[in-house]
């Protein structure tokens, strides 16, 4: 960037700007992140968000911190595989299949961690682009989290399968997740040493606080 004063000299100077919402970092999508037909969860219209932020579901409804039950779901480990080829569906008889494995039942309140395994793909085989093609969850999975109460989900990319299969939608599963249900979603979260800790400890819940 450069700027010239009104003496006629100048600097330059530097400018960072990072995209949050893409698949390198971490985040946690609001309730204003994504929308459906021109609107947002309970109805508010995309409109309420402007270069000013988000005047309705911004991510300071979650001001006071996060305090529940993690559960984390291992896919990879489930089906004997490092990790999960890009473009794999998950579903939620995979999720219940964990359970059973497990001995665990993910329950109203819950926040759910999915591992595809995508970070110990790519510290094996390097980055691709995930965006086009990466392993997730299948969108009729959106019928598993309302049933269960889920309150938040999470995963190691973008959460839903790419390609979804339902391409005149982008990114359908958080469509369904944020606008119609409200639930909010981690994106892009490193779970592989959780995923080793809770193999090693053989338990795979534990205290979530933020």
């Amino acid at each position: 960037m450069f700027r010239v004063d009104r003496d006629g000299s100048g600097s330059a100077m530097d400018s960072d700007k990072v995209s949050y919402h893409g698949l390198a970092h971490a985040h946690l999508d609001s309730l204003a992140h994504v929308f459906y037909q021109g609107k947002m969860y309970n109805g508010f219209s995309q409109e309420e968000v402007t270069e000013k932020g988000a005047g309705k579901l911004d991510i300071h409804n979650l001001k006071d911190g996060i305090f529940t039950r993690g559960i984390l779901i291992d896919i990879p480990r489930l089906k004997g595989v490092p990790y999960l080829d890009p473009g794999t569906a998950i579903y939620s008889e995979d999720l219940e299949a964990w359970e059973r494995q497990e001995g665990i039942r993910v329950v109203s309140g819950d926040v759910v961690f999915v591992r595809t395994g995508r970070w110990a793909r790519r510290a094996t085989l390097g980055p691709w682009d995930a965006f086009q093609n990466s392993a997730g969850l299948h969108v009729s999975v959106a019928r598993w989290l309302k049933e269960r109460d889920v309150a938040m989900l999470g995963g190691d990319a973008a959460n839903d399968v790419r390609p979804s299969g339902l391409e005149e939608i982008a990114f359908p599963l958080h469509r369904l997740s944020l606008v119609a249900m409200g639930v909010h979603w981690f994106d892009n979260a490193d779970m592989e040493a959780l995923s080793e800790t809770a193999a090693r400890l053989n338990r795979w819940d534990f205290v979530l606080g933020i």
